[in-house]
């Protein structure tokens, strides 16, 4: 018998003895394969990139309702979970937070999806328009940084801005829902940390360390830093990256041209 006559038949032996997988062993098997996934998918939500979809106006028109855009995690430092939450219930708070280094620091002009300070189940994008140690007034919704003018609104300033709501939330819209010559503040004496309620912060206003102020791109309808006071840091969530995604609800249709666009 010649060594390749051998070799097929150990072959061949060997195919026979294996026994035949059973029921639950392939179950197994694929359990294994989605579990490493899901697990794959998850540190990837939670360090790298993270996906989100834009409910409201308040960052026109940079950022159209219904745009998806992916977000940049581990710029400004991807961290562990502090909390265990199922949709918009708190199952475990105060976990302790392993957070990895910060690429760099938020700047002006970076455009950040952070947890809304007063409930922390929803996400809010906005523009960082100063960061600590900046001086900071808003008048006729011109924003002032430092005495000088930075963008007076990206949106449409004489146009309407009212808030278009989510089919699945038709509250979904804060106020203000002013147009310019409705823009108007107020002190507020009840509350210590943030005494303004209003779209304007007519007094320089000095950002404390740790923190960064946020307005919307469409400042006379948006709820922002001004309504909440200075976003802290550790609410962070990442940068904005771009566009992978844009479905106009309108006409029903998605918005092709906009697809890859880098947020600016």
């Amino acid at each position: 018998m010649s060594i390749l006559d051998r070799i097929l038949r150990r072959e061949k032996v060997a195919k026979v003895k294996a026994p035949p997988r059973t029921a639950k062993q392939t179950i197994i098997e694929y359990a294994k394969a989605i579990g490493t996934a899901l697990v794959i998918a998850l540190i990837l939500r939670q360090f790298l990139f993270q996906a989100f979809r834009i409910p409201t106006g308040s960052m026109l028109e940079t950022l159209q309702i219904g745009d998806f855009l992916f977000v940049n995690k581990f710029l400004y430092g991807a961290k562990t979970p502090d909390r265990i939450r199922i949709g918009r219930t708190t199952l475990v708070d105060g976990l302790p937070v392993l957070k990895l280094p910060a690429i760099r620091a938020p700047r002006q002009g970076d455009i950040i999806v952070f947890e809304y300070p007063r409930d922390r189940n929803l996400d809010y994008i906005k523009r960082c328009v100063a960061v600590a140690g900046d001086t900071v007034a808003v008048r006729d919704g011109v924003l002032y940084v430092n005495g000088e003018v930075y963008e007076s609104n990206f949106g449409d300033r004489d146009g309407d801005h009212s808030c278009v709501p989510t089919w699945t939330d038709p509250e979904s819209c804060p106020p203000p829902r002013v147009k310019k010559d409705q823009a108007s503040y107020v002190r507020n004496p009840r509350n210590r940390d943030w005494p303004w309620e209003g779209t304007n912060l007519p007094d320089p206003y000095v950002v404390p360390a740790g923190t960064i102020f946020m307005m919307g791109d469409n400042r006379f309808n948006s709820m922002d830093s001004r309504y909440w006071g200075p976003l802290d840091t550790d609410l962070i969530k990442g940068k904005a990256l771009f566009i992978y995604w844009s479905w106009d609800g309108d006409r029903h249709l998605p918005r092709f041209s906009r697809l890859g666009d880098v947020i600016r």
